[in-house]
């Protein structure tokens, strides 16, 4: 997009352009503008438009004071722009699903979207969750240098053990060979095959130590078992020798039925169920016992950021909340890494007041329908921060835990 500047007379006001306050996905079109509005061009504005194709360039609000005129500039190198939680599907993880020896049901839309059928839910797979080349368009038009792919629901813990284990390799190498060959706007996490913790353990080492994988995404709970459980023990161990990050992304909670109205499955079971995992991720002690775990939470947490004073009251009132740890739970909870997917700016602010801007991560939950690239930007935009801080939600933090130690 071409950097501009609008300026409406009409009234005597002075006005934004078409896009304003937003990062842009599209070129502007004659069509767009307000019949007032003419645009003013200047010495930079040529010299960025000369520039606007330049990969190196990157989007950046900029508001003038003094004449309430908003100007969307691109700056060479401002900002490295990660999105950590997002979301495909390997062709091959879909071909398998296919051949019929999978619990998951692909039937077709009128669209001709594939639409995976599992226990308790469905995915459709639009264009964006199964077409590479297309879903790197996208992030180009948005200004977006890099996104850490992770599968998404219904996951490979659904199936018997054995048709886990094979599914999370293919969907494993599968993202292996996309990242090779993206030169850097790819990296990916891991799929475990939890409903077999050991072959999980092997799979992570795997993907870390062969497939150079940060670490990789689970659900929040594992076909109704919480991650706390003993028996994931072993996945937990190699996580922790590894260094690992551990994203938590949510699932079906148990108790669903209650929830099949108005879509409050994703729209409020997702985030409890999130935030149920963290806190008995806590409580149990798990957290303390394996202290290398990069634990990062989607969806802004859940509820974490708000109800973590009255984990830390459960804390100081119940014998049961201090058995298997002897800090307040928020004491471990800051060292989490919470994601954007929340795009109210009130919400944001009050995860970087508890955790702190060097622990949220730039996320979209692209391509699902609820997710969105531009919410992304420009809810992190709006956050009133230095630009270091901003700069670590865009990219600087997840490219630190992409660095695994």
């Amino acid at each position: 997009m071409v950097a501009r500047e609008y300026a409406c007379t009409a009234a005597g006001k002075t006005r934004c352009g078409p896009d304003r306050h937003t990062y842009s996905d599209r070129v502007d079109r004659p069509g767009d503008r307000c019949r007032h509005r003419r645009p003013r061009r200047d010495a930079a504005a040529d010299r960025l438009s000369a520039a606007a194709h330049d990969s190196s360039f990157r989007l950046r609000r900029v508001a003038d004071p003094r004449t309430r005129r908003c100007v969307l500039h691109r700056h060479r190198g401002l900002m490295r722009v990660i999105d950590f939680h997002n979301h495909f599907y390997p062709p091959a993880y879909l071909d398998a699903l296919r051949s019929g020896s999978s619990r998951v049901r692909v039937t077709v839309d009128a669209e001709g979207n594939p639409v995976l059928h599992y226990p308790g839910d469905y995915n459709i797979a639009v264009r964006g969750h199964r077409d590479i080349a297309y879903r790197e368009s996208v992030l180009q038009e948005h200004g977006v240098d890099t996104q850490i792919l992770s599968l998404t629901t219904p996951g490979t813990h659904v199936e018997e053990p054995a048709t886990a284990v094979k599914l999370a390799r293919l969907v494993n190498d599968g993202f292996a060979s996309i990242v090779r060959g993206s030169n850097g706007r790819f990296a990916a996490v891991a799929t475990l095959p939890l409903s077999d913790p050991t072959a999980s353990a092997k799979e992570l080492e795997r993907a870390c130590r062969q497939l150079g994988f940060c670490g990789a995404m689970v659900f929040s709970n594992i076909n109704g078992i919480a991650l706390s459980d003993d028996r994931f023990r072993p996945v937990w161990e190699i996580a922790n020798d590894l260094g690992a990050v551990i994203h938590i992304h949510p699932t079906s909670p148990v108790g669903v039925e209650a929830m099949k109205d108005y879509w409050l499955m994703p729209l409020v079971g997702f985030p409890l169920d999130t935030t149920l995992a963290a806190a008995s991720l806590v409580f149990s002690g798990t957290v303390d016992r394996f202290p290398r775990i990069k634990w990062a939470l989607g969806h802004l947490g859940g509820a974490i950021p708000y109800l973590v004073e009255r984990l830390d009251r459960g804390f100081y009132a119940f014998k049961e909340c201090r058995a298997h740890i002897d800090r307040p739970p928020s004491e471990y909870l800051k060292e989490f890494y919470y994601d954007s997917v929340n795009f109210d700016v009130r919400a944001l602010q009050l995860a970087i007041d508890f955790a702190g801007a060097d622990h949220i991560l730039a996320g979209s939950d692209y391509p699902h329908q609820i997710g969105s690239l531009r919410k992304m930007l420009d809810s992190i935009a709006a956050l009133d921060l230095s630009e270091a801080d901003r700069a670590a939600i865009l990219g600087g933090n997840a490219a630190r835990l992409l660095l695994r130690d």
